[in-house]
């Protein structure tokens, strides 16, 4: 019991840390990725749904997107955390979801995405 604790603080530190040094120019870039099927402005969806306000909003709630029914079912209400497990492996975050992603396994690279997302939406 007391290893799972130190290796969950530890797992908890790195998080915390690659978050506290996110760089919002390099998640711009990863984000060109990202735009081959989701856009950043209001209402434009594409393959994927826009990502405008995404902080905040219900997995599944735009009502011009056709969502797969494991993503509306999922519950989810999208954060740092929820966006984070969700990109890291779309499939293991949501079973059966229609993404078509294999997942970003850098946790920095994930902070620097959010980063970015997050400050185009302030």
């Amino acid at each position: 019991m007391k290893r799972s604790i130190i290796v969950l603080a530890a797992v908890a530190g790195a998080l915390v840390n690659s978050v506290a040094h996110s760089d919002v120019k390099s998640g711009e870039k990863l984000f060109e990725e990202c735009r081959a099927c989701h856009a950043i402005e209001r209402g434009v969806n594409g393959v994927g749904p826009d990502l405008h306000g995404v902080f905040g909003r219900r997995a599944g709630a735009l009502e011009d997107f056709r969502y797969s029914p494991a993503l509306k079912k999922s519950g989810i209400t999208w954060s740092r955390q929820t966006l984070d497990a969700y990109v890291l492996d779309p499939q293991k975050a949501v079973p059966a979801n229609r993404m078509p992603y294999g997942g970003m396994p850098e946790a920095r690279d994930r902070a620097d995405l959010l980063e970015y997302l997050q400050q185009e939406f302030k």
